[in-house]
């Protein structure tokens, strides 16, 4: 069993024990602290976006310490087995982000909510303003580094057709237009598609219904090899997400992303439209 996509009114009717063979989820909503107090899904609980990064320059999104990390967890009130439900509220970056966690500390049958926060609300379902009274856990969290890709799994393997790199950036970060590190473009051979095509601005931000033919017109499918990269792994929280949901088998998230990438002297950049291959 793999992880899934539930509705708001799926998630509605397990909050409201209308299914009652199926205990409640641990909903965890990623969002700043405003916006979490101006208004979140009944009963979830608050991770804020900085609990997921490390914050270290230059590479902020790299993934935090395992001590971090048990520190997040058993201030949600985690523990091994839990059912996650995953959301936001800009369309599934950290969300994805958190789905990207749980995977590394071996629960791999999270849920994203689609749509996040936009559908609940777009829904008509009620939204809480008042802090979740949480009881800690005492969990030990351990990391798995298989769904992390670093610059050194990549740098081998450039001219490797298995591989495919998905820039998730926009078209000018891409092609070099916009500045966001000491050396602009992409890696050799990485193929574009902006995380903001994954989602559907007219259905509140689920996900496109057309989602894998879309990655597959930029050879993005499940029988290669997928590493997933935007500039800090924020967005890129988002794609690899996705290929997780159409079971992706090899999918993984390069966390420097290209603010360690961009900003290394040791790494090959290409700028322009980049490759053009499947």
């Amino acid at each position: 069993m793999g992880p899934s996509v539930i509705t708001a009114a799926e998630l509605a009717d397990r909050l409201a024990n209308r299914e009652r063979d199926k205990p409640k989820p641990l909903v965890a909503q990623v969002t700043s602290p405003e916006a979490y107090a101006a208004g979140h899904v009944p009963g979830a609980v608050h991770v804020g976006p900085g609990d997921l990064v490390s914050g270290i320059p230059p590479a902020t999104g790299r993934l935090p310490n395992g001590d971090a990390l048990t520190t997040l967890f058993r201030r949600i009130g985690y523990t091994h087995g839990t059912e996650v439900v995953t959301l936001d509220d800009e369309g599934g970056g950290w969300a994805g982000r958190l789905a990207w966690t749980l995977d590394i500390i071996g629960n791999r049958t999270w849920r994203y909510l689609d749509g996040g926060l936009a559908a609940w609300v777009a829904a008509g379902l009620p939204i809480d303003r008042a802090p979740v009274d949480v009881t800690p856990s005492d969990v030990e969290i351990t990391v798995d580094t298989g769904p992390i890709a670093e610059a050194e799994d990549i740098i081998p393997r450039l001219q490797d057709r298995d591989l495919v790199i998905w820039d998730c950036r926009s078209a000018g970060e891409f092609a070099g237009h916009r500045r966001a590190a000491v050396r602009v473009g992409h890696i050799p051979g990485a193929v574009n598609l902006d995380w903001l095509e994954v989602m559907d601005g007219e259905r509140n931000l689920c996900l496109v219904e057309d989602l894998e033919a879309l990655l597959a017109k930029k050879g993005i499918v499940p029988e290669r090899d997928v590493i997933t990269h935007c500039q800090t792994h924020h967005r890129s929280g988002l794609t690899y997400m996705a290929a997780r949901l159409l079971g992706f088998p090899r999918i993984r998230a390069y966390h420097g992303s290209w603010s360690e990438w961009g900003n290394r002297m040791d790494t090959p950049v290409q700028t322009g439209p980049g490759s053009t291959r499947p």
